[in-house]
């Protein structure tokens, strides 16, 4: 049993959620390119240094649940039921985070990310990173007889998965469609 954060705990994730929270209020407001990490930190009346205590970049202020979601994904494999197949859990998290992500309130966010470069090339290189943890997740788990290619291959099919369907104009339709084609080949992958 895990015992409660303490208050030093529950006031850094405070502090860290309020910086966040005023990050993306002045980036929709004023626009990304427009908002400096001073700007930011004076609106959260925080320090420069507490501010990157928290993130270690402007970029990733914006996306603020990096962890969350890279620890979704690794969960999904090593939480899943010992019986439970490895690709259904998958697509029952990236569904999950698709819904998640193309809810209406996204949507600004997701039309900020796709118009700065900066952004999309961070975005690319949190999912190459997200894919490498996953890869690890399902590599580790010892009743997948399936070649360490063959686990980096579905954990980037699995972030691919997830990219493409929030892009689609069916996002829970993309996932069912491209989930159909990973099962297939990863009952077909070497062993």
């Amino acid at each position: 049993m895990t015992a409660p954060p303490g208050r030093r705990e529950r006031k850094k994730a405070a502090t860290r959620q309020k910086i966040a929270d005023t990050a993306l209020r002045l980036f929709l407001e004023r626009g990304y390119d427009a908002v400096g990490i001073r700007d930011v930190a004076a609106e959260a009346d925080v320090a420069v240094t507490t501010l990157f205590s928290h993130f270690p970049s402007k970029e990733a202020l914006v996306f603020e649940q990096d962890r969350d979601f890279e620890q979704r994904l690794t969960r999904a494999v090593t939480g899943r039921a010992p019986d439970e197949p490895l690709v259904p859990a998958l697509r029952r998290e990236v569904l999950a985070l698709v819904r998640h992500c193309t809810a209406d309130s996204a949507a600004p966010i997701w039309h900020m990310i796709d118009s700065s470069a900066a952004l999309r090339e961070y975005e690319e290189s949190m999912r190459l990173r997200h894919a490498e943890s996953l890869a690890a997740a399902i590599d580790a788990d010892a009743g997948l007889p399936q070649t360490t290619t063959a686990c980096r291959t579905l954990a980037r099919f699995a972030i691919d998965a997830y990219a493409l369907a929030r892009e689609a104009a069916d996002p829970e339709a993309a996932v069912d469609e491209i989930f159909g084609m990973i099962e297939a080949a990863w009952e077909t992958a070497p062993r």
